[in-house]
């Protein structure tokens, strides 16, 4: 019997939570990865989590490319034991990390999808404004790219926190990371309509709700109900390829660089907590200027 694992992975849990102010979602991706790990001990009959070695890591790395694992797959569930470990260590739970050592597989840089400037104006157009959930949904489409904020963030947006004097809304992002992000003209003048018009339509008899989207029934709207609402939006449009929530914020991001936006602001807007994470998006604008120089330079 393994020696007090559990009590171990309640000690990191609360870590997460309290420490890291990791989410949910993200908590419990932690939990299994840990507790894969922990019936690999098992088998290996390795009772104490000190007596773990980096020979143990290589095999357990070689047991998950054998299930076909995607390499990003691999390279999250190593990550996670290898910030289990060094969490034990700082307690002086463990007197050494074996996965410190660890190389995990090199990941390929997709560039991102985005939607052209072209393409966006065809999916605008296709928006109607007449009807109550037309309104919503072309209120959410504008802020969506308006803004690049994340589909969970904005389906927590509520009615209070937006400042439409200032046109900026209160924004709960990842790990409860708080910020302000601004919205344009084009957003304002959608969501007014939705707030004075639409919204007021879609609760009307309805239990009073503070969620600013709301669905067909007066409820909150989902993650899931935004991805439905973005793909009816597309088959209107009759625009080829597919829509999610996070393509408009590629686009998002992408528009801005191409139109020489400071990489540090970009990374502000995005909410990113690192520079590298918003770095993914000059392969595109680097792919569109090669583009350029390619179709108009007369020696290219």
């Amino acid at each position: 019997m393994m020696k007090n694992v559990n009590v171990l992975l309640k000690l990191f849990t609360e870590y997460l939570q309290m420490e890291r102010n990791y989410s949910q979602y993200t908590v419990v991706h932690y939990q299994q990865a840990i507790n894969e790990f922990f019936l690999f001990m098992s088998e290996q009959a390795i009772d104490d989590v000190n007596k773990v070695e980096y020979l143990d890591t290589r095999l357990y790395l070689t047991k998950l490319y054998d299930k076909n694992l995607a390499r990003k797959t691999v390279a999250k569930k190593i990550s996670i034991l290898r910030s289990f470990y060094k969490f034990l260590l700082r307690e002086k739970l463990v007197e050494e990390n074996p996965f410190s050592l660890v190389k995990t597989p090199k990941l390929e840089k997709r560039v991102p999808k985005f939607f052209y400037e072209e393409e966006l104006q065809v999916l605008f157009q296709s928006c109607e404004s007449d009807t109550a959930l037309g309104q919503r949904n072309k209120a959410l489409l504008e802020l969506l790219y308006g803004t690049g904020i994340r589909v969970s963030e904005c389906c927590q947006i509520k009615l209070k926190d937006i400042d439409q004097h200032l046109d900026t809304i209160f924004i709960l992002g990842k790990g409860q990371k708080e910020r302000y992000v601004t919205f344009g003209s084009h957003a304002k003048s959608s969501m007014e309509k939705y707030i004075k018009d639409g919204r007021e339509k879609l609760i009307e008899g309805k239990n009073p709700v503070d969620a600013f989207f709301v669905n067909h029934r007066g409820g909150p709207l989902t993650p899931r109900g935004v991805r439905g609402v973005l793909n009816g939006m597309l088959e209107k449009s009759a625009l080829a390829g597919k829509i999610h929530p996070h393509k408009l914020r590629h686009s998002f991001a992408t528009h801005l660089l191409n139109n020489g936006a400071d990489m540090r602001a970009v990374q502000e807007l995005l909410g990113h907590s690192f520079l590298s994470s918003t770095q993914i998006y000059t392969h595109v604008t680097n792919e569109h200027l090669r583009k350029t120089y390619m179709s108009h330079h007369p020696r290219a």
